[in-house]
């Protein structure tokens, strides 16, 4: 064995140099979670609203039928439509002989209030449009033509509830909404009120009863109706007109609807209605208006005017002017809604991209996965001559005296001949001694010890290139261990002189713990299936540094392993491509690693990971102008990475949204489903991933847990890596904490 060291002064500063280090990048980085778990707030905030704002508004039906109304006064169940409580007395108002309250329910709706309001422009008639606050937030503008036009608004709730069994808090939050919704809207709240699935006076029973007095008690006036166009059945024209006519002369207080389903009947049969009602003699007025009439007839005043030219101020006596905190919190309340209407369409429509995607991957992986098991199985397929000549093993080693044992004691039982190079990057706990000693108690004469001041994994890989005796290097990690035959398997690629790297098969030694079996999945499925895609495709995007073969010549080609990025792994295979190099997955030379045993350090390592392929494509942009062979990654293989690496996963989290927005607002059982499918596709892929890589299938009933859990922890640290990538941010290659329990080969199952 032979040592090289370097200064005593340059290994003790490493540590605290390490250390600041680390320490401002944490600092830097709590900001940048902060903003991705923001972001996800944002988006989950956008869904519950949208999905909040488009509850059903269901058919116009009492949801209850039969209730007592033992404590309703009979005064009022024989009263006119318009209850309101004065001096804290319950009283009604009927609408005067030969005058129509003309009252629509349910709106806005961006196709019919339109078109009513344009009737009742062109017939010089208001109307009382009792509207719902999830469609006023939805449509303001239409709420403002509304009130400028001369006509009242009323309350019907936010989300069209019957209000007889909710709660104090719901009633007043249905309320409140409304109003803000109408201050944002139009500047203007209101004291009217109707409820939903309400109909004449009569009808208010011991449930509903409370509900208005607390209402009255708040200052609402609450409207009922004395006849009802049933419109909403859609039976025809002319029953709808028929329906609407009250008796003789009797006053009424009208309903239609502008919302709440299919309206083109009510469209036509309204032009008709009024013009039928005017020729009896009627007139048009609000219930502002019926009230005000009321008070007047004792002195002896005639009818109220009719039309939005006889006062508007008569007319929409129930508006009050929004000022303060109302006015601004309606507007932001409007703005939110915007936002929401906007970017739902737009999040659905790059969730179908997504689905594509994902299911084309899916689709993908399977094919050329099937494919290539089949070309590298053939009796007939050869790399070329058996390669037998030695090769140099590469171990950079950084505070591995956990590890570092096995991992020697694992080349040691190597079938191909090699000479193994430890490079020990300035480690403060001891692992040169340990590979030193561990060298000499199995006997080992193939190894060096190289010690050099702490200055990162590429640096070490580097120096161990450049003191490599063959033709061909291997690189290893210092936690991981190979298989006997893993090196001679690894190496038969390079008898093709076109090949100049070779990925090996790295699988997760510690897999016997959740979080180490979701990554035994990951590795299986993500990474080595998705290997087998990408080496028929010949655009192979990533070596893994825990298992990876060299020809020398070509690193030093490439100018060795980069410190651009902290993919150093991703970074120096697009070289290699773009030297014309041919880079090819041998999936018979497999190493065990040790994967993080936390989620913290899970975190840490993918976060590294996703960073520096982001900045190893970033680097290598121009590869996608590269022309011949060279060219392959940039056309082929940098837009397949950048779609099902970094694009895809980054809005995948869109269709667990979307599943939890589809379960709570639309239906249950139907998205369910579609989750369940979905899982199915993905078990079908990864068993078919354990059977091409002879894996016990028992870890997969981890899977359905892997996607609730482990997944949704993938795509935040996606999302902060691409967070730190737009501000500019820079990590440091990150040291995991070791347990030292993946042992040789023969000890994992």
């Amino acid at each position: 064995m032979t040592t090289t060291t370097t200064s005593r002064r340059g290994r003790r500063r490493a540590p605290s140099r390490i250390g600041r280090a680390a320490g401002k990048a944490a600092a830097l980085q709590k900001p940048r979670v902060l903003l991705a778990l923001l972001l996800l707030l944002a988006l989950t905030s956008v869904m519950l609203l949208d999905g909040y704002l488009r509850a059903e508004v269901g058919g116009d039906q009492r949801v209850r039928d039969g209730a007592s109304s033992s404590k309703v006064p009979d005064k009022i169940l024989d009263g006119g439509p318009i209850l309101s409580f004065r001096g804290g007395q319950a009283t009604t108002v009927s609408v005067p002989d030969k005058t129509i309250a003309l009252t629509f329910d349910d709106g806005p709706n961006p196709t019919y209030t339109p078109q009513v309001l344009e009737i009742l422009e062109k017939y010089d008639v208001p109307a009382t449009f009792f509207v719902v606050g999830s469609m006023v937030s939805r449509y303001p503008g239409i709420v403002k033509d509304m009130v400028e036009q001369g006509n009242e608004v009323g309350i019907h709730t936010f989300t069209h509830v019957d209000l007889s069994y909710q709660s104090d808090a719901r009633v007043n939050r249905e309320m409140q909404q409304t109003q803000l919704a109408l201050a944002g809207a139009a500047g203007i709240t209101t004291t009217l009120f109707r409820a939903p699935y309400s109909s004449e006076t009569d009808a208010i029973d011991n449930y509903s009863w409370p509900v208005y007095q607390k209402l009255g008690e708040d200052g609402y006036t609450s409207v009922f109706v004395d006849t009802d166009s049933d419109d909403w059945k859609k039976p025809g024209v002319s029953k709808i007109v028929k329906w609407a006519t009250p008796s003789k002369s009797d006053g009424a207080s009208v309903l239609f609807h502008d919302a709440g389903g299919e309206r083109s009947q009510t469209i036509k049969a309204l032009p008709t209605y009024i013009e039928k009602m005017k020729a009896k003699g009627y007139t048009f007025t609000t219930i502002s208006g019926v009230l005000e009439k009321e008070q007047q007839q004792p002195a002896g005043q005639g009818a109220v005017g009719v039309g939005t030219g006889t006062g508007v101020n008569t007319l929409q006596a129930a508006h009050r002017e929004a000022t303060g905190a109302t006015l601004y919190e309606g507007k932001a309340l409007i703005g939110a809604v915007a936002v929401a209407e906007w970017a739902v369409p737009a999040l659905s429509v790059g969730l179908m991209v997504v689905g594509v995607a994902v299911m084309g991957r899916f689709g993908m992986m399977l094919i050329l996965a099937r494919r290539h098991y089949r070309q590298r199985n053939k009796r007939r397929f050869s790399w070329g001559p058996t390669v037998t000549g030695p090769v140099s093993v590469i171990v950079p080693a950084y505070n591995e005296k956990e590890c570092i044992a096995n991992t020697l004691e694992s080349l040691a039982r190597s079938t191909h001949p090699i000479e193994i190079i430890v490079v020990d990057d300035g480690s403060t706990d001891g692992t040169s001694e340990i590979a030193r000693d561990a060298a000499y108690g199995l006997g080992m004469t193939n190894v060096r010890v190289i010690r050099q001041e702490n200055a990162g994994k590429p640096a070490a890989l580097n120096n161990g290139v450049r003191n490599a005796s063959y033709d061909i290097v291997i690189m290893m990690d210092g936690d991981t261990v190979f298989e006997p035959d893993a090196v001679h398997q690894l190496v038969q690629p390079f008898a093709d002189p076109e090949v100049g790297a070779v990925a090996g098969n790295a699988k997760v030694g510690n897999r016997d713990t959740v979080i180490g079996a979701w990554q035994h999945i990951e590795y299986v499925m993500g990474f080595n299936l998705d290997r087998r895609m990408y080496d028929l495709l010949r655009c192979m995007p990533t070596i893994p540094g825990a298992i990876g073969a060299f020809r020398r010549d070509a690193v030093l080609q490439v100018g060795g392993m980069s410190e651009d990025t902290l993919a150093e792994d991703t970074d120096i295979t697009i070289a290699m491509h773009r030297a014309g190099w041919r880079v090819v997955y041998q999936e018979h030379a497999k190493a065990w690693t040790e994967a993080p045993g936390s989620l913290k350090q899970l975190w840490s390592q993918r976060y590294r990971w996703s960073y520096g392929t982001m900045q190893a494509l970033w680097k290598h942009r121009k590869s996608l102008t590269d022309k011949g062979p060279s060219g392959r990654f940039g056309r082929v293989g940098m837009p397949l990475v950048v779609i099902f690496q970094i694009v895809t996963p980054v809005f995948a989290p869109l269709i667990d949204v979307f599943t939890a927005y589809s379960m709570i607002f639309i239906d249950f059982q139907a998205a369910l489903l579609a989750w369940l499918a979905v899982l199915g596709i993905q078990l079908v892929c990864a068993a078919y991933a354990f059977r091409l890589d002879k894996e016990k299938y028992r870890y997969l009933l981890m899977m359905p847990l892997q996607q609730l859990a482990y997944r949704q922890m993938m795509y935040l640290v996606l999302i902060h890596s691409c967070i730190t990538a737009l501000t500019g941010g820079r990590l440091r290659w990150q040291k995991l904490k070791r347990t030292g329990e993946v042992g040789t080969p023969a000890g994992v199952s």
